[in-house]
C-alpha cells in the first residue's frame, strides 16, 4: 500500500491533529474525516438524527465487519488451497471473533479515541473497541474503496498483527469443548444467570457453570453467548480439559 503524502488540505483542516493521529495508526490520510470521526462515536454519545436512526458508528460497524468477512475469506481461501469448508470457517471465525477484533483495536490505539458517554455504564461494554475497528474498516471502504481496504487489512493487519499458526492452533470454542467433556463423563452441568443487569441494548450479563453442583467458572459480558464462553474457558481450565 502506498504511503501518501500529506494533502495540501490537512494543514488547514480543524481536525489537523485527528488527520496526524490516524496517519500514524492507518499509514495514510483520511479523505473524509467526518467517516472516521464517527467510527469512534459510541451509540451512548450519539444523537437521533431520522427515524430512530442514530449518527454512531453502529452502520459503519455493520459494513466493516461485512468487509472483514469478505477479505477474510478470500485471504484463507487462496492461503489454504486443500483445506476444507469446515477447516476455512473455523480459521476465519478465530480470525474475525469479537475476541480478535478487541485484540486488534487495543494493539492499534484505537481506544484512546473512543468518544463515549460513560454516565449511561457502569462498565464499558466490553466489546466497544472491537465495534469501534469494525466501523472503521467501514470507514476505510467508504472513503477509499473495496481494493483500498481490503490492502489495508492484508499488508497492516493480517500480516502485522495476526499470528496464522497461532491461529490455526489456537482452540477457542471452549463451551462446545466442555460439553463434549460432561458428555463424555456423563456429568450433569448447567449455565445459570446469577446477574442480567442493564438495559436490553446494553444488558451486562453474569454467567455460573455449575457442574454436580458445584462451581466450575463464573463470567460477565455484554453478550450471554460470550459469557457462557468465558465461564467455560475457565471451567477447562479448572477442570483440567
Amino acid at each position: 500500500m502506498a504511503i501518501f503524502s500529506k494533502p495540501f488540505r490537512v494543514y488547514f483542516s480543524p481536525d489537523k491533529l485527528f488527520h496526524e493521529s490516524l496517519h500514524n495508526i492507518l499509514g495514510f490520510y483520511p479523505g473524509n474525516i467526518a467517516l472516521y470521526k464517527l467510527a469512534f462515536r459510541h451509540s451512548s454519545a450519539s444523537q437521533t438524527i431520522k427515524k430512530g436512526v442514530k449518527d454512531s458508528n453502529e452502520r459503519l460497524e455493520f459494513l466493516g465487519d461485512s468487509v472483514i468477512g469478505t477479505v477474510v475469506a478470500d485471504y484463507l481461501f487462496k492461503k489454504f488451497p486443500f483445506k476444507d469448508e469446515g477447516f476455512l470457517t473455523k480459521m476465519r471465525s478465530k480470525m474475525v471473533s469479537r475476541a480478535k477484533h478487541n485484540q486488534l483495536a487495543i494493539k492499534l490505539g484505537l481506544n484512546k479515541y473512543m468518544e463515549v458517554n460513560n454516565s449511561r455504564f457502569k462498565n464499558q461494554p466490553g466489546s466497544i473497541n472491537g465495534d469501534a475497528y469494525e466501523a472503521l474498516i467501514g470507514a476505510i471502504y467508504l472513503d477509499k474503496g473495496y481494493k483500498f481496504a481490503q490492502d489495508f487489512i492484508l499488508t497492516r493487519i493480517i500480516n502485522v498483527h495476526i499470528d496464522m499458526e497461532e491461529v490455526e492452533t489456537k482452540e477457542i470454542d471452549f463451551k462446545s469443548k466442555f460439553i463434549e467433556w460432561v458428555q463424555k463423563e456423563k456429568k450433569e452441568f448447567r449455565f445459570d444467570i446469577i446477574a442480567d443487569a442493564g438495559t436490553s441494548a446494553d444488558k451486562l450479563y453474569v454467567i455460573q457453570l455449575v457442574v454436580e453442583n458445584e462451581i466450575a467458572g463464573t463470567a460477565q459480558h455484554f453478550s450471554k453467548k460470550r459469557a457462557e464462553q468465558l465461564a467455560a474457558e475457565q471451567a477447562c481450565g479448572v477442570l483440567g480439559i
